[in-house]
């Protein structure tokens, strides 16, 4: 089999297991129409889309308007924390190698306009090598010889949100979310992951 062949092989055998595990998660969206959205969402955010706004994931997905994806994010029900969870699984189900792993957490920035998102403040954002306007979550991954996969989030409210509760709730944090620092918040997602890990790593 010529390399072009063995390349062509390879994308077909990721796809079907996307698809595999798009399935596994799809009722953590309840509809039918939410899952065909998420699946959309997903594509596009492991496609070649330049920038993965919501414009240009729609047109990725061969829409219109970014409204569909834009409700799936914003307004629609479903469970993050499930889906959280099922990736989860499957990731250490299927990059398990026998050898061990590494869970690896750092923080992550993102710059963001505006205030209303949550989160957004004038902080260090080592992406842009400065402070800046941004959201900074800490996030972990799973690596092991056959590969590395984010399992986890924590998105960091700095004092300014936490102390305005209105404001959190303008962007929908819980009014039981409180001040964490970015230790407290990684001390979080190994007590959820640790108990899920494969015996021997």
């Amino acid at each position: 089999m010529d390399e072009w062949a063995t390349d062509v092989a390879q994308v077909a055998e990721w796809d079907e297991r996307l698809d595999e595990l798009l399935v596994q998660v799809g009722d953590v969206f309840g509809r039918a129409d939410l899952r065909r959205r998420a699946r959309a969402c997903v594509r596009g955010l492991l496609g070649p889309v330049s920038r993965k706004n919501g414009w240009q994931l729609a047109e990725y997905a061969g829409w219109t308007h970014p409204w569909l994806q834009q409700h799936l994010l914003d307004r629609a029900r479903w469970n993050e924390n499930e889906l959280r969870d099922r990736v989860r699984g499957y990731v250490l189900d299927n990059l398990d190698d026998g050898a061990g792993a590494v869970l690896v957490l750092d923080e992550s920035g993102v710059a963001k306009k505006g205030h209303a998102s949550a989160g957004v403040a004038p902080q260090y954002c080592g992406a842009l090598g400065g402070v800046f306007a941004c959201q900074v979550a800490v996030v972990a991954a799973w690596a092991t010889r056959r590969g590395v996969a984010l399992i986890d989030r924590e998105l960091y409210l700095p004092r300014t949100w936490t102390d305005d509760r209105e404001r959190c709730r303008r962007a929908h944090v819980p009014d039981e979310v409180a001040f964490a620092t970015k230790p407290a918040l990684a001390a979080r997602i190994i007590a959820r992951i640790l108990p899920h890990c494969p015996a021997g790593t």
